[in-house]
């Protein structure tokens, strides 16, 4: 596999749907790519992001012709005991776990307001916590040296994997309206998949508890705003949270801006 980024001349020019995998989209965005500060626009066919790979055969096969070099599972591992991902043809399998919704946090809220407040908290520890610093240094780094293209998700592909995302658009310039908007579209994207999980909340804890839960499995500006207000508390900038949070170098966040930029 090359570690030649594909071109917007060559990538393609819709974005692939996976009917078994309904968050999964090119991290550049539909199109031809998000525009980026000082011109161009993100690459197309390089970094790619999902929610979990429960695959049919020809979903896989999807990713395997779009030559998915290989694939970072963010979850931890009693969700990938449950639910392994499906194996992708000449794609490599990398754990590399972050923490997500903690179970016993959510188990039994009582009100909406308390899940929003239990999602803050998720992505103040994507920032905050050690371990998913060093999670993410891990993640980026390989993105940034390994053989493309490359994949990333966690169960919804959407806190874990959507900080990632913002992440590599931020490297790239993007600006942050158009990082939040890209977000954002995990609440359509994972739509149908959202009103199943809802359904059988009502069905099984009682219709009164669907608006209780829905917040844990939507984005919102306040959750991703969060890990920001972090990143500026702690770091000043996001420049100097991959420097000094993450331990980036000058050259691995470089080599991803090459690689992002077309």
């Amino acid at each position: 596999m090359s570690n030649t980024p594909t071109s917007d001349a060559t990538a393609p020019r819709e974005l692939a749907r996976l009917a078994s995998a309904d968050n999964f989209r090119d991290v550049a965005g539909t199109g031809a790519g998000y525009p980026v500060a000082g011109g161009g626009r993100v690459r197309r066919g390089v970094f790619f992001r999902s929610n979990e790979l429960q695959l049919t055969a020809a979903d896989a096969g999807t990713l395997a012709d779009l030559g998915i070099a290989r694939i970072h599972d963010l979850r931890g591992q009693m969700e990938i005991d449950a639910h392994p991902d499906v194996e992708v043809p000449g794609a490599v399998w990398h754990h590399v776990e972050v923490s997500g919704i903690p179970m016993e946090m959510i188990s039994g809220l009582e009100d909406s307001d308390a899940a929003v407040r239990v999602m803050c908290q998720v992505y103040d520890a994507f920032v905050r916590a050690p371990a998913a610093r060093a999670s993410y240094a891990e993640l980026l780094t390989d993105l940034a040296t390994g053989p493309v293209p490359q994949l990333f998700h966690c169960t919804a592909g959407k806190d874990r994997t959507g900080w990632a995302a913002a992440l590599l658009l931020e490297i790239a310039g993007v600006d942050r309206a158009t990082i939040l908007d890209d977000y954002l579209l995990t609440n359509t994207f994972s739509s149908a998949t959202r009103a199943k999980y809802l359904a059988l909340i009502g069905e099984h804890l009682g219709a009164d508890k669907v608006a209780v839960y829905e917040p844990t499995m939507i984005v919102e500006p306040a959750f991703l705003q969060t890990a920001y207000d972090t990143v500026t508390e702690l770091y000043g900038s996001v420049d100097g949270y991959l420097r000094d949070g993450l331990g980036l170098s000058d050259d691995v966040v470089a080599l991803l801006r090459s690689r992002l930029v077309d």
